[in-house]
């Protein structure tokens, strides 16, 4: 006995997604899991190609103090391995040391400065500029 068995129906091949209620069925689902699951970690913002950055909110006083403070340090390691070293090494650590000291100076100046009338408004403009 031989059966006849119908063809499938035809169907078109088009994706589910490709027609309108689709698309808003898929972004409303999409919207849904996000608002339920939400992402564990925010994406960091992209940087321009820099390794390091200043906050752009940061006052000119703590950039220089923080300044001051990091020649400090580099003057001591350099007169610290000019102790460790002889001959032309040493001569090159105690260089180091001296014009750090004297970048240190430059900056301390700038601290000065920076308690002067007129140099306290122009930075109040440029901070109201920013604001």
């Amino acid at each position: 006995m031989f059966k006849v068995t119908p063809n499938p129906p035809e169907t078109d091949p088009v994706s589910p997604y490709e027609s309108p209620d689709s698309n808003k069925l898929n972004e409303a689902a999409e919207r849904a899991l996000d608002h339920h699951f939400p992402p564990t970690e925010p994406k960091p913002p992209k940087r321009n190609g820099q390794l390091f950055s200043v906050c752009p909110g940061i006052n000119t006083e703590a950039l220089l103090a923080n300044a001051s403070e990091d020649l400090l340090s580099i003057s001591a390691i350099a007169a610290d391995l000019a102790d460790d070293v002889d001959g032309s090494r040493r001569s090159v650590a105690l260089a180091l040391s001296r014009m750090a000291d004297g970048v240190h100076l430059l900056v301390e100046r700038a601290l000065d400065h920076l308690d002067e009338p007129e140099m306290a408004a122009i930075f109040a403009k440029q901070q109201s500029r920013t604001v």
